[in-house]
């Protein structure tokens, strides 16, 4: 399957790109503000409801079209590069769905996009250091209030001496709240020595 058949060509010149890379003070990063340190945080695409960025993430998340987060991935990795960062990054590291949740969807909807990423800026791609220990039900119609207490502690790590003092960049698909995300960044800084980024296919617009 081509990027075409993903995403024609005047689809590309409609979506709805953040450059949030481009400003380390932008809105995403303004989410984690007094919660947790992360070193750069970014969203590629403006999510709005009945837009083209919604139907992608619908079809990438529940349709089974994975190759959405490869093309997402190998877009975005592209202004990744432009990236001055002082603490580059060393491994890629999906939210994890918990076991419960991958058996029922078959996938993780964020692994392309990451592997994509990845592969692009040969950075590795892991899915084994953290992981979900709660089952929990969709956020998505839950308040801020709800979501935090419904994800909260709802992740660990695999604690190795080899992870210590690396850069994680932890990638999603959507950017809300931040609490799933704050979440997974509290449980990678058990790490000794950790560094916390983060960057999403999309930021949803409050």
């Amino acid at each position: 399957m081509t990027n075409e058949t993903v995403l024609c060509t005047n689809c590309r010149h409609e979506m709805p790109l953040t450059q949030y890379h481009l400003d380390p003070d932008n809105q995403a990063v303004k989410k984690f503000y007094g919660k947790v340190e992360v070193e750069h945080v970014s969203a590629f695409l403006y999510f709005n409801k009945q837009g083209i960025v919604q139907e992608l993430i619908h079809n990438l998340k529940y349709k089974g079209h994975e190759e959405i987060g490869t093309v997402l991935g190998n877009w975005h990795a592209e202004d990744l590069k432009e990236l001055k960062l002082k603490n580059p990054f060393d491994v890629i590291i999906p939210v994890p769905l918990h076991p419960r949740k991958f058996k029922e969807r078959g996938y993780n909807q964020v692994t392309t996009f990451g592997k994509a990423l990845s592969e692009t800026l040969k950075i590795p791609f892991d899915n084994s250091i953290l992981y979900r220990k709660k089952y929990s039900k969709t956020q998505s119609k839950k308040n801020l209030l709800g979501r935090s207490e419904n994800i909260e502690n709802s992740f660990d790590v695999h604690l190795s001496k080899e992870n210590q003092n690396k850069h994680f960049l932890i990638v999603d698909d959507v950017l809300t709240t931040g609490a799933t995300l704050e979440a997974c960044s509290r449980a990678l800084l058990k790490i000794p020595g950790a560094r916390i980024s983060i960057v999403c296919m999309a930021m949803a617009n409050s």
